[in-house]
Formats: structure tokens, sequence, C-alpha cells
């Protein structure tokens, strides 16, 4: 089952194929912060700003979750690209 960004009911993001995936965007976008580990975590978790979620959801009708990620993935390379240019 795919996964997707949500605030409340609204669906804000597209699908993608994991849950991971729709972190790592979440991460990109600014929605992920860090807490101080509860109890005996020995690390911080990370949590979603504003009380945004992810949660399992199908695809719309037009969507495709991979193709969704490998949009996002050739997006980020052409970022990277463009930044290793300008730093130069």
């Amino acid at each position: 089952m795919p996964y997707a960004l949500f605030s409340n009911d609204a669906k804000l993001s597209k699908t993608y194929p994991t849950e991971a995936d729709v972190w790592k965007h979440a991460q990109k976008s600014g929605l992920v912060v860090d807490v101080v580990s509860e109890g005996d975590a020995p690390t911080p978790r990370p949590v979603l700003d504003n009380d945004y979620e992810i949660r399992p959801c199908p695809p719309d009708p037009q969507e495709d979750p991979a193709q969704n990620q490998a949009d996002a993935d050739r997006e980020e390379q052409q970022e990277f690209q463009l930044s290793l240019q300008l730093s130069r």
C-alpha cells in the first residue's frame, strides 16, 4: 500500500511507494522536527510538524506511486547537479 502526507483528512502530497519515501520528502520540505528522546530511547525521534501525519492510502486513479518517486529522485539529482555547478 502506498503512503502520503496528510493534515487531518486532507491528502497533501502525492503518493509514494513506501512510508520512508514520504518521510524523506517531508524532511526535504522542512516538515520534520527532532524531539527529545522519550524514556529509554537512546536518540531523538523525528516527528512531523503541525500535526501532519503519514498514512497508507490508495493512489489517485491517475497516479503511479513508483513514477512519483522516480520523478522526485530525478528532480533531486538535477537540484544536486545545479548546486554543484553554482558552487564552482
